[in-house]
C-alpha cells in the first residue's frame, strides 16, 4: 500500500489539490492529511474537497492529529502521535494510526489498539536532519513483534522502497518525493510498481 503524506508548504506551484487529484489518479491507496497550523475551518474545507475526490474510489482518507475534524468528516482513519495516543486513548469510529520511532513504542501501540502503525525514519530525509535513520533492519525487527500493518516512512522514494518491502513492510508513505515532484502522477505509479505486499 502506497500512503501519501500532504505538505502543501513545499509543493512546487502552491497546489496542493492539483498534486493530490494526480496522485489519486495514478493510484494511491491512502491520503494522509497533514496540514497542522490550518485552522479548523480550513482543515474541514480542504478534507472535504480531498473526499469529493477520492469519492468511489476505494483509497482511504486519513487525519492527522486532528481528532475533530476526523470525526466532523467521518474520515476514514485518525492519525496520531505516539504520546498522544497513549494519553489520549483515543476513540474513533475508523483506523486509528499511531506514529513510532522504537520497537517498544510499536508492540505498545498494537496493544493499545491501534489499526496500524507508521515507523520512522527508515532512510536519512531532510524532517529528520541530524538523527540517524533507523534502516530496513528496523522494519524487520518489528514485524517481528507485532501482528498489524507496517507501514514505513522517512527517505523513501523509487530508488529504495523495493528494499523497504523486502524487509517485510506492508506499505510505505511518502511525503518529499510526491509533492515536490514535476510529476506527481509518474512518482506514484513507479513507487506502486515496488508495492508488492498488500494489508
Amino acid at each position: 500500500m502506497l500512503y501519501v503524506i500532504t505538505n502543501r508548504k513545499i509543493v512546487r506551484d502552491n497546489n496542493l489539490i492539483k498534486v493530490i487529484k494526480s496522485a489519486v489518479d495514478a493510484g494511491v491507496d491512502a491520503i494522509i492529511l497533514r496540514e497542522k497550523d490550518l485552522m479548523y475551518d480550513e482543515l474541514i474545507n480542504l478534507a472535504n474537497k480531498i473526499k469529493k475526490i477520492i469519492y468511489n474510489k476505494n483509497i482511504l482518507l486519513i487525519i492527522n492529529s486532528n481528532k475533530r475534524v476526523a470525526q466532523e468528516i467521518k474520515a476514514d482513519g485518525y492519525h496520531v502521535g505516539f504520546s498522544d495516543f497513549i494519553e489520549q486513548k483515543p476513540d474513533f469510529d475508523g483506523l486509528v494510526g499511531v506514529s513510532v520511532h522504537s520497537i517498544s513504542e510499536a508492540v505498545l501501540a498494537e496493544q493499545n489498539g491501534a489499526d496500524y502503525i507508521l515507523i520512522s525514519h527508515i532512510f536519512e530525509t531532510d524532517c529528520k536532519k541530524g538523527l540517524k535513520p533507523k534502516g530496513t533492519i528496523f522494519i524487520k525487527e518489528v514485524k517481528e513483534l507485532v501482528n498489524i500493518p507496517v507501514i514505513a516512512l522517512g527517505g523513501i522514494n523509487v530508488s529504495n522502497a523495493k528494499q523497504v518491502f523486502d524487509a517485510g513492510a506492508d506499505g510505505i508513505a511518502v511525503m518529499s518525493s510526491i509533492m515536490t515532484a514535476d510529476e506527481p502522477s509518474k512518482v506514484v505509479r513507479e513507487l506502486k510498481e515496488k508495492c508488492t505486499r498488500t494489508f
